[in-house]
């Protein structure tokens, strides 16, 4: 009897602890794992959201609004450069953790990225000088119009058909640089740029430029992750809801456009 009672015990005894085992397990099994490192993939030319400066550091709004988002998962922080037209393909192969650098959220993309929400929405501006008289589109008939060759604003000005057409000339550039320079010379009445881009290069010379309240479209930018990376999606979206109402994201935004174009 007493040998029986004891094995009863013992079974007993062994049963809690299994039990207590398993529950510890359970709750280790369910604690979300801490985000330790973020590898950021992007296209390290692409001023003023990622680009290197003379001393060749990577530097940009992209850069800045990342590294203070890490910092608030408690995480190390790798920029990494890669074939900006290969971006799904080093995201899903697990080369980078993220995509950030001025990606824009378009329906085709959303079939395979998971996206924060829009942190910023990019609108095609419309440049001129600060004593010009156009004061919106309408007025833009009849002038030169410039233009960076190859950039998203050649596709939104021609889905303004009405518009182009009134145009004098529509002069392409190679660089947005030079065709700042020919709106200050006179030999552009306006420029139609990536709000993101115009305002950069526009913010260095305050009082020189204005931009028009009328644009050429707009389009929005976001984070994107691996469709089942949906812990580290969740908490960056967090970090950027925090960044947006504290204003850290509207301080970083006006260092780099001088002002908060933040969405």
């Amino acid at each position: 009897m007493k040998k029986t009672l004891s094995m009863l015990v013992l079974a007993l005894a062994a049963g809690v602890a299994l039990s207590g085992c398993d529950k510890s397990e359970n709750a280790s099994a369910a604690k979300p794992a801490a985000v330790s490192k973020i590898v950021v993939g992007l296209d390290d030319n692409f001023p003023p959201m990622g680009f290197r400066d003379e001393k060749n550091t990577l530097v940009g709004f992209d850069i800045d609004l990342a590294r203070e988002a890490a910092k608030r998962l408690g995480a190390e922080v790798e920029f990494k450069p890669i074939d900006w037209n290969a971006k799904e393909a080093e995201l899903n192969g697990k080369r980078v953790d993220v995509l950030w650098n001025g990606l824009t959220i378009t329906e085709e993309r959303k079939a395979n990225i998971a996206f924060t929400t829009p942190y910023l929405e990019n609108r095609q501006i419309v440049i001129v000088t600060a004593n010009s008289k156009i004061k919106d589109k309408a007025g833009l008939a009849g002038k030169i119009i410039g233009v960076q060759e190859g950039s998203s604003a050649v596709e939104a000005i021609e889905k303004d058909a009405a518009t182009a057409k009134s145009f004098k000339e529509l002069k392409k550039f190679g660089d947005n640089v030079t065709a700042l320079m020919d709106l200050s010379a006179g030999r552009l009445e306006a420029l139609v740029v990536d709000e993101v881009v115009g305002r950069y290069y526009i913010a260095k010379k305050p009082g020189e430029y204005v931009v028009l309240d009328e644009n050429f479209g707009t389009e929005e930018y976001g984070v994107g992750v691996r469709k089942d990376d949906t812990e580290l999606l969740g908490k960056l979206q967090k970090a950027l809801d925090e960044m947006k109402k504290d204003g850290s994201a509207a301080r970083i935004s006006t260092q780099w456009f001088g002002k908060d174009i933040v969405k």
